[in-house]
């Protein structure tokens, strides 16, 4: 055998003997290692997030300082992302709400908390600062219908993404019913502040402004408050809201009279859409007899296109 017959023999050699080696102490590691950690991933347990499932949420009261206590397995429906309440109210449901009327005409000191429930999930429509006030306020509304004094009612939204709608979309029951016992001093602390709250809102009334074309209506977060502030001034105080409507001076006196008469009742009906009575409601005009800017510029008479929602 040649010199470099021999050279490449070794060379070959080498490498079988390396590749033997490798296979022997590495990859028997390797594979040791791999198997380790199939099994265990075999033995893990992989957690399932518990999945959610509709209920029905009762209608549920019991005055723990009184002696009113019932529960009916039914309840006032709700679509999802909506303030309407669905179908029928069940005779159940009905008879549950006449009972709450005759034990408050029975008992002048307590009224009810009506407190709507409305999750992240969903899209407030409503005029209301939430959904879930919004639920409550037609939930009162029903009441009223009952002859429930309004007054005696008290409306609150809350979060609770606890609640879950059926495979439907609908929500069962997502309420909440307490009875209050109150005392002569904290009914005066409460009237006061509304009073103030009222007084307040008079001065600085919610002020929505039209275009020439204007047909829809977006309040803003801090008009919606304000909203809220109005439905307790005429739950608890005998208020009537006002709705008058104004314009600018492109038109004659009587269109405009006509315009702002117009622009006041399309404001009504938004907010009868959105569970306020009609007939706490009374609309008027104006017309461009009341400018609050110059109508001789396109700014000016943007302004004065306006509707105002105040309380009498």
């Amino acid at each position: 055998m040649s010199k470099k017959s021999s050279y490449l023999l070794g060379i070959l050699l080498t490498i079988v003997i390396g590749a033997f080696l490798y296979w022997k102490f590495c990859c028997s590691a390797c594979h040791k290692q791999n198997k380790h950690i199939e099994e265990n991933t075999k033995n893990k347990v992989v957690a399932v997030p518990d999945e959610k499932k509709a209920a029905l949420n009762s209608f549920s009261v019991n005055d723990a300082n009184g002696n009113l206590a019932f529960t009916i397995d039914d309840n006032f429906r709700f679509n999802k992302s909506n303030f309407a309440i669905l179908d029928s109210v069940s005779s159940g449901v009905n008879d549950g709400v006449l009972k709450i009327k005759d034990y408050l005409n029975a008992n002048s000191q307590k009224t009810v908390d009506i407190t709507g429930y409305y999750t992240n999930e969903e899209t407030n429509n409503s005029a209301f600062p939430n959904l879930g006030l919004a639920r409550a306020n037609s939930v009162k509304n029903y009441f009223v219908s009952k002859d429930v004094p309004a007054k005696a009612i008290n409306t609150f939204g809350k979060l609770n993404d606890e609640i879950v709608a059926d495979e439907n979309g609908i929500f069962n029951g997502p309420l909440a019913f307490n009875i209050v016992t109150h005392n002569s001093s904290d009914d005066s602390a409460a009237d006061n502040a509304l009073k103030s709250a009222c007084a307040a809102l008079k001065e600085n009334p919610i002020v929505l402004y039209f275009k020439p074309a204007h047909s829809s209506i977006t309040l803003t977060s801090e008009q919606r408050k304000k909203l809220a502030i109005i439905s307790q001034c005429v739950d608890k105080l005998g208020s009537k809201i006002q709705v008058i409507g104004h314009t600018d001076d492109t038109a004659s006196k009587e269109s405009n009279m006509r315009l702002g008469k117009k622009r006041a009742e399309f404001v009504k009906n938004y907010l009868v859409k959105n569970g306020i009575l009609s007939e706490n409601i009374e609309t008027s005009s104006k017309g461009e007899s009341s400018p609050i800017a110059d109508n001789s510029t396109q700014e000016g008479r943007a302004k004065n296109r306006r509707t105002v929602i105040t309380i009498n």
